[in-house]
């Protein structure tokens, strides 16, 4: 074009107003190995690390590339995926804790956890009756789901009654819209303590400290029915025979018996 018209490379671009640097100006491919290999294997050691740490531990290693080039190859990986958002309880109230008058008038629930000798973890679902501290139930199992939990409910409820209100933590299984149906269709009342509170549920947390000392850590259990077995029989001892301060010395199902008489 510029031989047609006799002009120079100087001359055409200045008369088309454009820096003569871009005519010579050639783009070169990217090679993005070196940058793409060295995110993936700091995220393959820090998969928890955002993009903030990210850069901060490559200029730490004095690395080449600077945060722009990070960020671009970050996102080409799509690495920036967006947080999940913490589920947001609804406001609890706090409740005084007051022995009941009557059996059946208020059940605790709570969770625990521990391991066989091989390290394989297992949890337990305790409920107890706040009237008697009657240990009602202890579920065993590896997985504890909130349809588990519902059965196990059912269950008591078969054998003892079904009480006016259950008291719980915010657990996973404790706030499930399945055990909230359960609830609402046997008209019992769900009571949550305040997260972070377990003292609003004392006497399930002291039961489970008991149950800790005389079972879980005074033994290594090798099976899960191992566990069951102990259980149970611990269980039947601590309804029946073990005596309990705040029930005047007395049994739950003993100190039950006195009450009605």
């Amino acid at each position: 074009m510029t031989a047609e018209h006799g002009l120079s490379s100087r001359q055409a671009c200045r008369v088309i107003r454009m820096a003569r640097s871009l005519l010579y100006y050639r783009a070169s491919s990217k090679n993005d190995e070196d940058v793409i290999e060295a995110i993936n294997a700091y995220i393959a050691r820090n998969p928890k690390h955002g993009f903030g740490l990210l850069v901060s531990s490559f200029k730490l290693k004095q690395q080449p590339w600077g945060k722009t080039v990070l960020w671009r190859i970050y996102c080409k990986l799509k690495l920036n995926l967006p947080r999940r958002g913490k589920k947001r309880l609804p406001e609890r109230i706090r409740e005084s804790l007051e022995v009941p008058a009557l059996p059946n008038q208020t059940w605790s629930a709570d969770f625990m956890s521990d391991s066989l000798w091989n390290g394989r973890r297992f949890r337990t679902l305790n409920v107890l009756d706040d009237y008697n501290r009657q240990a009602l139930r202890i579920e065993i199992d590896t997985s504890l789901s909130a349809s588990r939990v519902v059965r196990a409910l059912n269950e008591l409820i078969e054998i003892h009654g079904k009480p006016k209100r259950l008291r719980v933590d915010n657990g996973p299984e404790f706030i499930s819209k399945l055990l909230a149906d359960w609830a609402l269709h046997h008209g019992i009342d769900l009571r949550f303590i305040q997260p972070g509170k377990p003292t609003q549920n004392a006497y399930i947390e002291r039961f489970n400290r008991t149950y800790r000392t005389e079972v879980l850590d005074c033994y290594v259990f090798e099976t899960l029915n191992e566990v069951r077995r102990m259980t149970e029989e611990w269980r039947y001892r601590y309804n029946h025979e073990r005596p309990h301060e705040s029930l005047g010395r007395l049994p739950p199902i003993q100190f039950t018996m006195a009450k009605s008489q």
